[in-house]
């Protein structure tokens, strides 16, 4: 691995910035399955508040947690920090002004985070990031969060680590404790549905876009842009939130309106993202370059504020 993309790799981005906690997450634990498993005490999951209070909540694995969950999470408290914590800084303040003892695997359930596994990702980079391993967020999608897997994929995100003893990357869930046939904490590439693989099969009409979903029941050659977009921006670090969107298909009306060229161009860097380490310098020419594929929308901000894109 090229030494220029592993430092790339140990930047930090305005989403993964650990200056204010870098010590402190220094002294979490090293080993990866004891970190992970301790992230994942710190938060819930917005499905598994939301299935909490469902009269067939019973059906899922986590009968007991999810009944823990109803009885002891505040009516009144956020039902999803996605909205406000959208940085690293942000989620472990949050954890330290619910309970001062900062991570720790006796959380009340009322001390929680409420947070989804784009922002438990953002986090364990961050720490990685601060203990000096080169780390990196991916957007895709994958079908093991039930016993009973399906056809059905849903949107995820999960962390990659560099291991130099091994000269590979590491792929790590710490979104959740699944009961899953393999293991969480280094699993294989072909357990996640990689997004740029995705794409192209869906373009070419080898898969279809009706089975993989976005969040609990969109689909649609669009969602499927969007992470794309989320896994281009998190490979060079800039771990955006699903709450932004490309300007230029912040609605499914400006996507059905891509033209064939638009079209090709996503083609094109989802051919690029199939092998980011191969084509670094490539994507890292895109993303400092092109408009197109770097400008974004969010609840703040609209097209009219682009005025640069708008007077070419």
């Amino acid at each position: 691995m090229q030494k220029e993309i592993l430092d790339f790799y140990l930047e930090t981005s305005v989403y993964t910035n650990y200056y204010p906690f870098k010590e402190y997450y220094k002294s979490l634990p090293d080993d990866m399955e004891e970190l992970a498993k301790l992230l994942c005490h710190q938060v819930i999951h917005r499905q598994e508040l939301v299935r909490s209070y469902l009269e067939d909540a019973s059906k899922f694995d986590n009968k007991i947690e999810l009944e823990k969950i109803r009885n002891r999470y505040p009516w009144y408290r956020n039902r999803c920090d996605d909205d406000i914590l959208l940085t690293a800084p942000a989620i472990t303040s949050e954890l330290f002004r619910q309970d001062k003892r900062g991570f720790t695997l006796g959380r009340e359930v009322q001390d929680k985070v409420v947070i989804t596994c784009r922002y438990v990702s953002v986090l364990l980079a961050s720490i990685l990031k601060a203990k000096g391993i080169p780390a990196r967020c991916r957007s895709g999608y994958a079908n093991y969060f039930s016993k009973e897997r399906g056809s059905t994929y849903y949107d995820h995100w999960i962390v990659q680590y560099y291991n130099e003893k091994e000269s590979r990357w590491v792929n790590v869930d710490a979104d959740n404790i699944y009961q899953v046939d393999f293991n969480q904490w280094d699993f294989p590439k072909k357990e996640f549905k990689w997004i740029a693989e995705v794409w192209l099969d869906v373009r070419s009409g080898k898969d279809c876009h009706e089975n993989y979903i976005h969040g609990s029941h969109f689909n649609g050659l669009d969602n499927l842009a969007y992470a794309l977009f989320f896994d281009f921006h998190s490979l060079m670090n800039d771990e955006i939130s699903y709450l932004f969107f490309p300007t230029v298909m912040d609605s499914k009306e400006e996507f059905l309106h891509l033209t064939e060229e638009e079209f090709q161009k996503l083609d094109d860097l989802a051919t690029l993202m199939l092998d980011p380490d191969k084509n670094f310098d490539e994507l890292r020419y895109l993303f400092r370059n092109d408009k197109w594929l770097r400008a974004i929308n969010t609840p703040l901000l609209g097209d009219r504020d682009h005025l640069e894109l708008q007077t070419e």
